[in-house]
């Protein structure tokens, strides 16, 4: 598998924000990848159905790796060709493994629908939960600012929400 963009293409995304990859990070392709696996389960196939994701479909589903490139995505209203990997995407992938770098595992949250233990009683045997808002792995789920603002003009446009005036 490869992740978006390329080696150098990461290493000149992070020094033009005049960061550097933190000692003992990961090398940047594992990054990149680790990053792309986020973009792509995010915004291609996200675990909520209502949460925004990607306009238009892969070009190639059966054997592309990828979310992109895509056939009958758009952006901003004008439709991208599908053999083309928008930049955005690129350094959005690239945005999220600057994350991942400095922040380890982050990427690759886990949930549990069931509730976390607030209190026990042991006399008369009594349990009482959190209550969650009943969808573990979106509450769980890294978001990372840089990455929303880059991939916003890709998302579907009735998923993101719409003000209608009358």
């Amino acid at each position: 598998m490869a992740g978006y963009g390329s080696d150098d293409g990461f290493n000149a995304y992070i020094a033009a924000l005049g960061h550097t990859l933190p000692s003992g990070a990961p090398a940047p392709a594992v990054l990149r990848q680790r990053g792309s696996d986020y973009l792509d389960a995010l915004y291609n196939a996200p675990v909520d159905p209502k949460a925004p994701r990607f306009s238009g479909y892969p070009t190639n589903p059966l054997v592309q790796e990828r979310a992109y490139p895509r056939t009958g995505a758009t952006a901003y209203g004008s439709p991208i060709a599908s053999d083309i990997i928008p930049t955005a995407i690129i350094n959005a992938s690239y945005a999220a493994a600057w994350h991942e770098a400095n922040n380890p595992g982050s990427l690759a949250v886990a949930a549990t629908v069931a509730g976390t233990l607030k209190r026990k009683k042991i006399d008369t045997i009594e349990k009482e939960y959190f209550e969650g808002s009943g969808n573990a792995a979106a509450d769980a789920t890294v978001r990372i600012s840089a990455v929303e603002g880059l991939v916003a003009p890709f998302l579907t446009r009735a998923e993101v929400g719409s003000i209608y005036v009358v």
